[in-house]
């Protein structure tokens, strides 16, 4: 049986809510109530999460406010700050926001905790809580424990290891509600180790992880990159340059993690290919395909 890999924020996050809304806010007292809809309109994605939230010692409610972030971005802060207040309108709660920023930045950026602005000496300030899954320790997630942060282990601080991985595979599979993660686990294994050696630990086909969100958002990117370059140049040539090379980046991605060396043997051959129509082909075929010579026939036909 294929195991799924769709799995967003908010199934991971209720997979444990009072060890999350624990470890997100360092107060072990507090308990999770339940888990809000998030949709304000123009806000709707799998990975905003609130939480409603109750603090026995102090005797108050309020909404932990998740956004988890597959890569910092500058809009964060403004996003963070109109989440906070559409929360706080619609739930009549005080927020505390959480931002967990899942793999560093591919470029230099600050990251920072608040956003602020000022219009004609009118201040408006949101603060919020950044957590990034890179700096935390591995150690951890396996003492508290933290069962919806095991599929990140391999990004966390320290467990980049195959000893780490299998570890958490191990977890994993002690717990017949959390084998639906396993997926994502091999997904940010390969992060840090080679695909061969990932599908061996996992043991099953690396193809389901082209269903995972993560992924899509990472081949997302990669496409909006290679588009972006290409506007910047102003040219029918310079854009058709910038599209294509943000295809192959998506390509060279899908090609790796379900065919591993062998897939991206294939690459130098579809780097040859000028026609953007036969690459979008490509790049939708590699999650249905089920080997090399099939791929071959989609730009070959």
């Amino acid at each position: 049986m294929v195991k799924k890999a769709d799995i967003g924020g908010k199934r991971l996050i209720s997979l444990a809510p009072d060890n999350w809304v624990r470890w997100v806010t360092q107060r072990t007292e507090l308990q999770a109530r339940e888990i809000l809809g998030s949709d304000f309109q123009w806000i709707s994605r799998e990975n905003d999460v609130l939480i409603r939230t109750y603090s026995p010692q102090d005797k108050r409610e309020f909404l932990v406010l998740n956004e988890l972030q597959l890569r910092y971005s500058e809009k964060m802060p403004r996003r963070i700050r109109a989440y906070a207040a559409l929360a706080e309108e619609k739930y009549q709660l005080a927020t505390y926001p959480v931002l967990i920023n899942i793999l560093p930045s591919d470029s230099p950026i600050e990251i920072v905790d608040c956003y602020q602005s000022d219009c004609y000496g009118l201040q408006a300030r949101q603060d919020y809580r950044v957590i990034n899954l890179w700096e935390v320790a591995v150690e951890l997630v396996f003492e508290q424990p933290i069962p919806s942060l095991l599929p990140f282990v391999p990004i966390l601080k320290g467990g980049g290891e195959e000893s780490q991985v299998r570890e958490a595979l191990r977890r994993l599979r002690q717990d017949e509600t959390l084998d639906e993660l396993e997926p994502l686990l091999a997904f940010f294994a390969t992060f840090v180790l080679e695909s061969e050696l990932v599908q061996q630990i996992m043991r099953w086909d690396m193809a389901v992880l082209l269903e995972s969100p993560w992924y899509r958002e990472i081949l997302q990117k990669g496409v909006n990159i290679g588009e972006k370059q290409g506007e910047e140049r102003g040219e029918k040539r310079g854009e058709k340059r910038g599209e294509k090379r943000g295809l192959l980046a998506g390509i060279a991605t899908g090609l790796e993690l379900k065919f591993g060396d062998e897939g991206l043997a294939l690459l130098p051959e579809i780097e040859g290919i000028d026609e953007i129509d036969v690459l979008e082909a490509v790049l939708a075929a590699i999650k249905s395909v089920g080997s090399l010579d099939e791929l071959r026939r989609v730009y070959r036909s």
